[in-house]
């Protein structure tokens, strides 16, 4: 089920959350080694797994909740059934580190919180995700990606003065906010448990993540430098650092910020003399025009084949199918196959992480909700006719055999 080789083998997870943030973050913890299980509602399955397109013939799946929930165990239950609460505790004694994404008192109100299930374990490593933190104004308050990058005031200077913030294609607060940082932070808190035998509660709040992406501008700003703006920084369109539309409609990255990465890019381009307005600032917006001018020439083939071999920061901008199947990602092995239940392999991206120049094993796609309902119990000590009780009653599922 999980990476039995990898770094995090002896890491032991029980995951409440659905959707992104939380999930994302078991899953690279998983591909490091970690055993997940899952606690999920059998009456409000994660919307993730009816997310399309579906993969499989037989059993079809969705290809996201394949990927984003591989090598994770299932078990269905309902917080809110007598038993929940001393099943969570019995499986505490083989689990030591809790992730949820609930909102702030859901998980207190169901006798689950932090400091009710220390009490079992003492050495409960317990996270917790969440738009705004466990405390503060804006904690009970509803949100999504795009409402955390807001109020973190990056959205303020990502996007076009023409056309004001833009949307990113991928969710950076949810994932570089949530996702990553609760995966630090449950290293870090199993590492200080390692060395004081205690646990901790780790509050990830996505919108302070987010916050604290601001980095080089934010820094500037807090030291006078005003507030960036939209296509007023170096690195967000204020200089010739950007994408620039081809003959055909594709566009090309230009990077070449570096004295010598800049003097080839412009001999490059059949433009060395441009190489000294780089450094006068009121020249910015003209330069920019007259590289865009240039470029619209020709189509990014003819630009890639003319930098392929240029060392000058500038690189076409791939849709992602042609990105899957590059020389790069296919050398850097970031695809690969997990088998659904039906045996059809399900293509997928791999984790990005090498130890020893090795990947993780080949991953089981996403569970079907509570595929190891039945097994878990029973490991917990439950009878059948206890399981089947909780079965009848709502408190559990499993899949039809």
């Amino acid at each position: 089920m999980n990476n039995k080789n990898g770094p995090l083998k002896d890491l032991k997870i029980l995951d409440f959350s659905t959707l992104l943030p939380g999930p994302y973050a078991t899953m690279l913890l998983a591909d490091m080694g970690a055993e997940i299980l899952r606690i999920e509602s059998p009456t409000r399955p994660d919307m993730l797994r009816g997310l399309p397109p579906m993969v499989g013939t037989e059993n079809p799946v969705s290809a996201a909740h394949a990927t984003i929930n591989r090598n994770k165990q299932s078990l269905a239950l309902n917080l809110k059934d007598p038993k929940a609460g001393e099943i969570i505790r019995r499986l505490l004694a083989e689990y030591d580190v809790v992730l949820e994404q609930f909102r702030p008192g859901v998980m207190d109100k169901l006798g689950l919180d932090y400091k009710t299930l220390k009490q079992t374990r003492p050495d409960l490593i317990y996270c917790s995700i969440t738009g705004y933190g466990q405390t503060g104004p804006f904690k009970d308050r509803a949100g999504h990606d795009i409402n955390y990058l807001a109020l973190a005031g990056l959205a303020s200077y990502s996007g076009r003065t023409d056309s004001g913030p833009n949307l990113s294609g991928t969710q950076i607060a949810d994932i570089a906010g949530g996702s990553h940082h609760a995966a630090m932070g449950i290293l870090a808190a199993a590492y200080q448990r390692q060395q004081t035998g205690e646990g901790s509660h780790i509050d990830i709040s996505m919108t302070d993540c987010a916050f604290a992406l601001n980095a080089i501008s934010g820094a500037n700003a807090l030291a006078g430098a005003g507030d960036p703006q939209l296509e007023d920084e170096l690195l967000n369109g204020g200089s010739y650092y950007d994408y620039y539309r081809t003959a055909d409609g594709r566009y090309l990255s230009v990077g070449s910020l570096e004295p010598q990465f800049a003097q080839q890019f412009f001999e490059t381009l059949g433009h060395p003399e441009w190489v000294q307005r780089v450094l006068q600032a009121e020249e910015q917006q003209s330069l920019k025009r007259d590289i865009a001018n240039a470029i619209a020439t020709e189509t990014l083939d003819e630009w890639t084949r003319r930098f392929a071999n240029c060392d000058a920061c500038v690189e076409p901008v791939l849709n992602f199918s042609e990105a899957s199947e590059s020389a790069l990602m296919r050398e850097r092995q970031m695809l690969c196959e997990a088998r659904g239940t039906d045996g059809e392999p399900i293509r997928q991206i791999s984790s990005p992480l090498q130890f020893d120049g090795h990947k993780p094993d080949v991953p089981d796609p996403g569970a079907a909700l509570g595929r190891n309902s039945r097994k878990i119990l029973r490991n917990l000590g439950y009878s059948n006719t206890e399981v089947e009780e909780l079965q009848r009653r709502g408190g559990t599922c499993w899949p039809n055999e």
